[in-house]
């Protein structure tokens, strides 16, 4: 049975990745007071030092150093790098220490946590805070990054209720508005709303940069292109990790899409007014109506 401190303290949370996400959780759960201690993890000693400075982290371990002594590991690495970190701490995972992500994809990271932790998999509660921006790295950190946002958690069916109310309160307690689905609606949901317009905003800037008068075009950029495109400035590790990770779910949505573009493009090219307002009305009245919710 997994013991924290107490209902309103997460004793030592390690955060595994200090970039915007995990500095952010860092700041975030201090500001909360319901931490002992926030360790950091990282690859880069350059961000470790930027979230000491910051105050987002007390200090810096290791991962198995980690898994000796954390109450709660939060991995905020990108997805295809969940499988190494669980590698590093089954070993040393104590059964009083719960494990949570940051992730965008679930099905991939899950998959991985059962094949490595084995039994052990109980104690991994998947979650994905729907928060973030187009800058990266310890720098870019906001202790409210998470207030207001939504944290989804994807529970297995072998976490106890305990541990997932944990979870649960853990994410609350830095603002989150926490909801429950399954991983495999998590996966094609974020595939339509989260994955697919960061490829879009990643191929808009592509498709310009790389066109033969590209200067001309960036010289003459507008609020709707930037706006558009500010989402390309994200981690392309990132994205990439999750391209893949999400690659079933994502082909089907680009499909779709595909399907639209060349249906927008038959209309322009038959000069189809009355056939591009009617989907531009549609289009424009349901963006309006997401403004309600």
């Amino acid at each position: 049975m997994t013991i924290i401190h107490s209902a309103s303290n997460y004793g030592t949370v390690t955060i595994v990745g200090v970039g915007l996400i995990g500095a952010s959780l860092g700041l975030a759960l201090k500001q909360a007071g319901v931490v002992t201690k926030v360790y950091g993890v990282g690859r880069s000693k350059s961000n470790l030092d930027e979230a000491l400075k910051l105050g987002a982290i007390d200090a810096v371990i290791d991962l198995a150093q980690a898994a000796k002594q954390s109450d709660v590991i939060v991995l905020c690495v990108p997805v295809a790098q969940m499988r190494s970190a669980f590698e590093v701490i089954e070993p040393y995972l104590e059964s009083r220490t719960l494990i949570t992500d940051a992730g965008s994809t679930k099905g991939d990271v899950i998959l991985a946590a059962k094949e490595v932790l084995g039994k052990k998999a109980c104690q991994f509660v998947p979650a994905h805070p729907i928060a973030g921006g187009a800058q990266h790295g310890a720098a870019a950190a906001k202790a409210d990054l998470f207030k207001g946002k939504q944290t989804i958690l994807c529970p297995l069916q072998e976490n106890s209720a305990q541990d997932t109310d944990l979870i649960a309160g853990f994410w609350e307690s830095v603002g989150s508005d926490v909801k429950k689905i399954g991983s495999v609606q998590h996966d094609a949901i974020y595939a339509a709303v989260s994955h697919l317009p960061h490829i879009l905003s990643y191929a808009l800037m592509a498709s310009v940069v790389n066109s033969e008068d590209a200067d001309q075009k960036l010289g003459h950029v507008g609020a709707g292109f930037k706006d558009f495109t500010r989402i390309a400035a994200s981690s392309p590790e990132m994205w990439r990790d999750i391209c893949l990770g999400n690659r079933t779910a994502i082909l089907k949505e680009l499909d779709q899409y595909l399907l639209i573009v060349n249906h927008l493009r038959k209309l322009i090219s038959d000069n189809d007014g009355a056939g591009l307002e009617k989907l531009f009305n549609k289009a424009s009245k349901a963006r309006q109506d997401l403004d309600m919710l």
